[in-house]
């Protein structure tokens, strides 16, 4: 085994610099708490009550230290938690399928990186297998011994270049606007003033009053649109910035069957993928990402969740570059640009029975109740709207079978490409509603062990649904359900 990290080691603590880290991590995460007792405590004239939740808080930073130990074995590694109640957490060597480290900016001021370890199941809190933190020495061997051969490989070679994929550029951060980050922390931090209780100092405040005063003067409407106009500004600011901090310096590389994703200014994040567990990738598109021609690239891995940070290759980006990318990890470029199959007219009807059904509901109501003639205008927009939903919904369904890949496209607001590599599906669904077993369609579901588990080709002819079945996946004309009926299926 590498030296420092010995198998069946007795029982470690982490690093003792973490004395300094712990208690500034509780602080932070108790901010709510500590501003609640500290305006209760100036209400009730008893200030020194903030300052004995603070030291609790710090007490609690300081006794995690104490209270973490762990364990690399040569069958599995432990972790041991908790100051009241204590818990142990087991994985075992061969459930690993991934290896993520991430650096704060005290982390990295101390040389301090936490290890977290992926098994493949999604997991949360407690469950959650982390060493906060490990010396940043150590990262490169632990991560070695950890993920065994293909890691194994590359860390006995570490002069050995790797060839970079993609690299960050400040120009992505054009899409950062688009995805409406900056109005959800906006929103979130209005629900922490709340939370504290803190909305009557703000409202009694001078800044608040100001604001009232301006308006009075200005008139509501005016300043309804002042007030709009600065918190888009706003919400455009922190989308940039949050983008920036989050995947500035973005690298994505890879060395032999490994590959290694780092991104981040301040908080820098470090993944490591097993390329032998790549089943595929999926292209996101959302619709404002998407006039402007970007996209997102998620990795289709077994053993990594297909949802959020887990699987996420590069953030938005310019789509040539997530496709470029793409091509290069699955070698088949038809897959990832290649033209799709249509599901025909009675797909592309549903597509715009949907997107309808509320304005003609609508439009019954206004027919109905006595409306001014001006009501019609913004019906007219939702209608026009809708329609150019279903058109952009119908033409974005389509499928694609061949060179053993199943490709799956669908969605507006959310398009996606999902690209899945047929020797990878392990089952076949085929699902139809009442309303789609009226109009003859189905929906073809993939089962795979990677990403989300499960891949839909939506609103197939019913007819066609176990052929495409068939033509992915071989073993499925061996069965009665490929040769049955569309009566049993």
């Amino acid at each position: 085994m590498t030296s420092g990290l010995p198998v069946e080691a007795d029982w470690q603590r982490l690093s003792p610099r973490m004395l300094l880290v712990h208690p500034v991590h509780e602080v932070l995460r108790q901010i709510p708490v500590i501003v609640g007792t500290l305006v209760l405590g100036t209400a009730t004239g008893n200030p020194l009550l903030a300052f004995a939740v603070l030291a609790v808080t710090v007490a609690i930073g300081l006794a995690r230290w104490f209270t973490t130990t762990y364990r690399i074995g040569s069958e599995d590694v432990a972790l041991r938690t908790g100051i009241l109640q204590r818990k142990l957490l087991s994985v075992p060597r061969n459930r690993i399928r991934s290896v993520s480290t991430e650096a704060r900016l005290l982390h990295r001021l101390l040389g301090l990186t936490v290890v977290r370890v992926g098994t493949g199941q999604e997991a949360r809190g407690d469950a959650v297998f982390a060493l906060d933190a490990v010396p940043a020495e150590q990262v490169g061997r632990l991560r070695a011994v950890l993920l065994a051969d293909s890691l194994a490989a590359d860390a006995e070679q570490p002069s050995a270049p790797g060839r970079v994929l993609a690299r960050w550029t400040p120009s992505w951060l054009r899409y950062s606007p688009l995805s409406f980050t900056g109005l959800a922390m906006i929103a979130a931090a209005v629900g922490v003033v709340y939370q504290v209780g803190a909305q009557g100092a703000v409202r009694d405040s001078d800044v608040a009053r100001s604001g009232l005063a301006v308006a009075e003067r200005f008139g509501l409407a005016a300043s309804i649109a002042v007030a709009a106009l600065a918190i888009l500004a706003a919400s455009v600011v922190l989308s940039v910035l949050q983008s920036l901090l989050s995947y500035g310096n973005l690298e994505l590389r890879r060395d032999f069957e490994v590959l290694h994703l780092k991104h981040g200014l301040v908080r820098v994040r470090e993944h490591t993928f097993d390329m032998r567990r790549l089943r595929g990738g999926t292209l996101r598109e959302p619709l404002l990402v998407r006039l402007f021609g970007g996209a997102r690239l998620d990795a289709v891995m077994t053993g990594v969740g297909g949802e959020g940070e887990a699987s996420l290759l590069l953030p938005p980006c310019p789509k040539h570059t997530a496709e470029a990318v793409l091509t290069d990890l699955i070698e088949r470029r038809d897959a990832v640009s290649g033209p799709l199959r249509t599901h025909g007219p009675v797909a592309t009807r549903r597509r715009w029975t949907r997107a309808l059904v509320l304005p003609a509901v609508l439009a019954a109501a206004l027919l109905v109740a006595p409306t001014p003639v001006w009501v019609w205008l913004p019906w007219a927009v939702l209608t026009a709207g809708c329609a150019l939903l279903a058109v952009d919904r119908a033409r974005s369904l389509g499928h694609r079978v061949g060179d053993g890949w199943l490709v799956a496209r669908a969605g507006s607001l959310q398009r996606r490409r999902d690209c899945i590599q047929a020797s990878g599906i392990i089952g076949w669904t085929v699902r139809q509603t009442w309303m789609q077993r009226r109009a003859g369609v189905a929906t073809l579901v993939a089962a795979t062990a990677a990403g989300v588990k499960h891949y839909q080709v939506i609103d197939v002819p019913a007819d066609l649904a176990w052929s495409i079945a068939a033509d992915a996946s071989p073993w499925v004309a061996d069965t009665k359900w490929a040769c049955a009926g569309p009566e049993l299926r």
